[in-house]
């Protein structure tokens, strides 16, 4: 797995160092720097610019590349004894994923599931979670209507955002929870929607149609962690 970008290649060295297998540098370093991060128990090479556009087909690697062990996804059925566990249904955006994780770590949900999609790039999402999803453990379902029937019968109450849904400010959230997010162009099915033990939304100040997901998703995890 290739990640670049100082941010989250930075995020590895200093959390994961031992999943690092080559850190490819492309520009130079303070040499108390460099040294650092040869003592690191990682090969650490130089290359030219060029090279290092070529090994991230044009992205913004701003002359951080790391050759690091791909991210481990896990069954989600590891995550009944959780308490707060966020379902992603149908979301593809590898952008508002990446800010979903980075989000939901921070502010304490215990893992995510993403469900209705085979694949998810997840190199990409590394970069765009800032390196967070190495610290989210992370399950692929494709079928949704299982996953909100095991949470629920292993305790959770499902949650789930609509923007016809209650105020969130007036909802009291259980202990043990389950936050259903559906994409931003579909949002979650009604049948979905029609399972969940409550609808939550986001009331606005002014008039708008929606926020975007990954921000909705971060006001709403906030609310209901209680």
């Amino acid at each position: 797995m290739l990640i670049y970008g100082k941010q989250p290649t930075y995020y590895i060295i200093d959390n994961y160092p031992q999943k690092i297998k080559t850190l490819f540098l492309s520009k130079e370093l303070e040499k108390k720097e460099y040294s650092r991060l040869m003592k690191m128990g990682f090969e650490v090479k130089r290359i030219p610019p060029n090279a290092a556009q070529t090994m991230c087909k044009g992205g913004s690697h701003q002359g951080f590349l790391a050759e690091v062990e791909p991210i481990k996804l896990v069954s989600y059925k590891d995550f009944f004894n959780y308490d707060f566990v966020l379902v992603l249904s149908t979301l593809t955006d590898v952008g508002n994923i990446g800010a979903i994780v980075r989000s939901a770590y921070a502010l304490g949900v215990d893992a995510v599931i993403a469900c209705g999609v085979k694949t998810l790039p997840l190199e990409a999402i590394v970069r765009t979670s800032t390196g967070a999803l190495f610290d989210m453990p992370f399950a692929l379902e494709q079928n949704i209507h299982t996953v909100l029937n095991d949470l629920k019968m292993s305790g959770f109450t499902a949650y789930g955002a609509d923007m016809g849904g209650t105020d969130i400010r007036e909802v009291s959230p259980r202990s043990k929870k389950a936050l259903f997010l559906g994409s931003e162009g579909e949002g979650l099915s009604s049948r979905v929607s029609s399972k969940l033990d409550e609808v939550v939304s986001i009331s606005m100040v002014h008039q708008f149609d929606s926020l975007n997901v990954s921000v909705a998703g971060a006001i709403l995890i906030d609310r209901l962690r209680g």
